[in-house]
Order: structure tokens, then sequence, then C-alpha cells
């Protein structure tokens, strides 16, 4: 472990300089330039001994004494414990224009009967078609994945039914979502590009075209590369003509938006880098996916996803919902940016291990996000 005080230019850019009398301890037998992780996010080491992440932009004040560490899996970055007292979440927000007190009471208004509530996130246990806790027109921005129908080992919903009943249910939630949303509010929906499980199905083509017959008007679709191929296993006719499968490993984000793309509610402050957004604006978006088995979840995505998203489509303060909430990752990315989130999950188990990742977070201590 090493303590150090951040820089400006490490803040901006978004890196760790890595003491030179402690980098051999840090890369150990790892050759330089290399891939790593830091707090669970993707990472780099270059061969100067800076340590680079996305997470690190602008995530602590110029002047901060943070201690880094090695850790299993890559880095972990944390507050020195001096300065655990002063930067609160509530700072956090002060810094970037949020007004916690405001925003606090309008998510208890909305979040009635919630199963958690702290703060500006809150958690609903209930389905999104049967959920009356929300008010219409209300929502600034959706993040969701919904259920794929590949047959994911859900705890209690089916996610192999028929693609008809798929489709229908779909159209159902969507519509739902719709009325939710305030006029200038967005969408973005990350599913399959397509499936061959159970047959080929242009699943990104039939709920686009189903999202707009409800009402969503269409802007963008960022393709999400994974970076992970391993998964592959069916072929089709193996070096034949004759019937071989062509599949994309890539998933998509479809960005829709209700009645006007053009964002003119909420504080109008938005909190996006130079950086992050030059790549961001370029829809295809390479990060490694999340693991099943760290987060205890059959299919989840990576806080990377949900918080490119909030920070590109949504303004400090504004009303995030997810309405598969699942592990709670898009709640943990409104923890981190400042917004007001609000998760819809039906399982009553995976509420609980959404509640356990954001006390993982420090959301009760209201701490910054680490």
């Amino acid at each position: 472990m090493v303590s150090k005080v951040l820089k400006k230019m490490e803040v901006l850019r978004g890196f760790i300089q890595i003491p030179a009398e402690n980098l051999c301890e840090f890369i150990e037998n790892s050759r330089l330039p290399c891939v790593t992780m830091l707090n669970g996010n993707p990472a780099r080491i270059d061969k100067y001994g800076r340590l680079w992440s996305s997470y690190l932009k602008n995530r602590f004040p110029v002047g901060t004494e943070v201690e880094l560490s090695r850790i299993e899996n890559g880095y972990k970055v944390v507050l020195n414990e001096g300065e655990q007292e002063c930067l609160t979440s509530d700072t956090r927000q002060q810094e970037i224009g949020f007004n916690s007190s405001n925003s606090e009471k309008t998510v208890t208004e909305t979040c009635s009967n919630a199963y958690f509530q702290a703060g500006t996130i809150c958690i609903l246990n209930d389905g999104i078609l049967e959920t009356e806790a929300i008010e219409n027109n209300s929502i600034d921005l959706i993040v969701t994945s919904p259920p794929y129908n590949v047959d994911i080992k859900y705890e209690t919903y089916d996610d192999r039914i028929p693609y008809d009943k798929y489709l229908e249910f779909s159209e159902k939630w969507l519509k739902k979502c719709y009325s939710l949303t305030k006029d200038d509010g967005r969408l973005c929906l990350n599913i399959p590009l397509d499936k061959n499980k159970g047959g080929q199905q242009s699943v990104c083509a039939d709920l686009t075209t189903i999202a707009k017959k409800v009402g969503w008007k269409y802007h963008a679709t960022i393709i999400w590369n994974e970076q992970n191929i391993s998964r592959r296993t069916a072929w089709g006719s193996w070096l034949s003509a004759s019937a071989p499968f062509v599949i994309a490993p890539v998933e998509v984000i479809v960005v829709l938006y209700k009645k006007r793309w053009k964002k003119t509610s909420g504080s109008r402050k938005s909190d996006i880098l130079r950086d992050e957004f030059l790549e961001w604006t370029n829809a295809v978006w390479n990060f490694s996916g999340e693991s099943k088995n760290r987060v205890g979840h059959p299919s989840p995505f990576p806080v990377e996803l949900p918080k490119r998203c909030i920070k590109l489509f949504s303004f400090v303060g504004d009303v995030v919902l997810d309405p598969f909430l699942g592990s709670g990752t898009t709640l943990i990315a409104c923890l981190e940016t400042a917004r007001k989130g609000i998760g819809v999950e039906i399982d009553s188990n995976y509420c609980k291990l959404a509640v356990k990742r954001l006390k993982e977070c420090g959301i009760l201590q209201q701490k910054l996000i680490i």
C-alpha cells in the first residue's frame, strides 16, 4: 500500500502516478503497458507507471490523499482515513451542483412503500407493470437491460417463453415506461443485437419497432463490444455452407426519447468531461462485461454501462429509473453520479442483493463512493 496526494493533472485526466520506488511491488511480474482492474473497473498501467481508468476522472478533489494497494484482481484506491470525515457524498454532490435536500424530498414522494430507501436512492419490490408507486411524467432517464428470453436462470422469471409472448410483454412494459417518462425524457435499452437460442430472432430490430409503435422516437444505437467471444459454442454447419450460424459477439444500447430530443428540464448542469464526451459519442463502446459469479446475479452488466448513459444523457440531479433492477448496478451508477435513482425489481432476493451492494458502496454512511 502507498499513500499519495493527487495532483491536478491526475484528477482531470484520470490516472494515478505510481511512485517509482513502489513500482516493482505494484506490477510484480507484469510487463508494461498492461491492462488491469481498479475498484472493479477497467484500467491500464502505461509504460511510465501511470494507472489509468475512466473511473478516476474527476472522482476526488485536487489535493486529496488516497491509499493505493494491490488486490487479487487488480488494484484498489480508497480515501486516506483522515479524508473520510470531510468527503461525504453530500460534499461530492455540492461540488457538482446537486441539491440533496430537494432531491431527497422528490424521491421520497415518488417511492411510496419502498422496499429500501436511503437519501436519493430507492428500490421498489414490485413488477414494472404492476407498480403504482411512480408518478407519470416524472422520470428523466430510463437505463435498463430487460430479460433477453434466452433461458437465463433467474430465480422467479421464466426466461424462455414463446417469442411472440416475449414481444407482447415487451410492448406492455415499454408502454408503461413511456407514460412514466417526462416529455424530454430518454430511454437507454441494453439488449442483444440478435439471438439464436431457440431459433434466430432479430431482437434489437423487433424491440425497436415495438418501442416506436408505443410512442418512443428513435435517436441512435450504441454498439457495446464486451470483448468476449470465448462464450461461443454454436457454429451451425461447421466448415460448410450448408447452414452456418453468423453470430455478432456484441450487445447494443438503443437510445430512444419520448417527445423531443432536446432536454430542457432539470438542473441543466452536466458533469461529463471532455475526454468522456469525445469517447462516448463514438457509438462503439469497448469495455468488459461483468462476472455473474462475482456479483451473484445470472445476467449483470458492469457499472460502466449505466454510468456512461447517465452522464451522457441526463443532467445532475435528474431522476433515473431501472424497471428491471436486478443486482442494483444502475443505482450504484446513480449514487456515483449524483442522480436520483429508482429501481423496480420483482424478485425479493435480487432486491436484497441490490441493497447489499449499495451498502458496500457506503450508501448508509453517505460517503464518497470509492
